[in-house]
């Protein structure tokens, strides 16, 4: 998803800090994170939750 936007070239590292500053993690999420939190929900672990949203952002939405 990010490869578009940080493309290639000399800057792509200056694009990668810029996208990463309001990321409290300081990374970017891998897929097998986004899987966790997309197949909790159908887990015998959320069983009782009826409503829920989850940000899969490394904290971003909470600044």
């Amino acid at each position: 998803m990010w490869e578009p936007m940080l493309g290639t070239g000399e800057d792509r590292a200056d694009r990668e800090r810029a996208a990463l500053a309001p990321v409290p993690m300081r990374r970017f999420g891998t897929p097998e994170e986004v899987a966790s939190a997309v197949l909790w929900p159908a887990s015998p672990g959320a069983s009782y939750v009826t409503g829920a949203d989850i940000s899969v952002d490394g904290g971003a939405t909470t600044i």
